[in-house]
């Protein structure tokens, strides 16, 4: 599908990745056109089209997770469709790990060797409750081994968040501080992309790629849930070949 998205990384060849855009599906109205997730208040029939047609692009069927802003890990190819998890890895050929996002910052990850994937959900409760830090234990690979991508998440311009939120996070890690403008209104714009940066780097994950499109600003391509509320999700996905 030429609308959706591939990451450009230095994947080995066996990795393969994937995130769809709003297009290509039939959904309608706030939903439109390829939502993905069945608990929004979309027509069950037309997410049953949707994934459908996101399935004739994948070696196999997603697993798909009910996720719930934690850091629970799910193993693709062995845990049951509708696993409570935002986080799910394979080592596995064929098996296909799959994040769903409408603001919220999708992580890709695989090793440099091309033996394991990886994907997790990482709103800022997940980066703030370690799902990056227990997606990349779950790899079992040494951190420096493994390479990140990170997929349309809402941007620095539009996330406004309250002080708890920061303090959430400084507190963790003096440096993320640096995440954070402080607006007039007492507010402040976070940086999830930043965030998620510095704890991949924190653990020594320092090949980190993508980040920089915005689902907020980018209603064309995007759903936002922080924009409309009542919207549909994209898929992050990614697997071995």
């Amino acid at each position: 599908m030429k609308d959706w998205i591939v990451p450009d990384w230095p994947a080995p060849a066996k990795v393969r990745a994937l995130v769809t855009t709003r297009a290509g599906g039939v959904s309608a109205g706030p939903y439109a056109s390829l939502n993905l997730a069945a608990h929004v208040g979309d027509d069950p029939a037309a997410v049953a089209e949707n994934r459908r047609r996101l399935r004739a692009y994948l070696p196999a069927e997603p697993l798909w997770l009910t996720q719930v802003h934690g850091n629970a890990v799910a193993r693709a190819g062995n845990a049951v469709a509708g696993v409570e998890a935002d986080a799910a890895v394979a080592c596995g050929k064929g098996a296909v790990c799959a994040i769903l996002t409408a603001d919220c910052l999708p992580v890709l990850l695989c090793n440099d060797v091309g033996t394991a994937v990886g994907a997790a959900h990482a709103g800022w409760r997940g980066l703030a409750g370690g799902v990056i830090e227990a997606a990349v234990r779950a790899m079992n690979e040494p951190p420096p081994r493994l390479l990140a991508w990170l997929g349309p998440a809402i941007g620095p311009q539009a996330f406004e968040v309250g002080q708890e939120v920061r303090e959430v996070f400084v507190a963790h890690a003096p440096d993320a501080a640096a995440a954070f403008a402080a607006k007039e209104n007492g507010k402040w714009l976070a940086d999830l992309y930043r965030l998620a940066t510095l704890r991949l780097n924190a653990l020594g994950v320092d090949r980190v790629f993508g980040g920089g499109r915005c689902t907020f600003l980018e209603a064309d391509s995007f759903y936002s849930y922080r924009r409309e509320k009542t919207t549909g999700r994209m898929a992050s996905l990614i697997w071995l070949e």
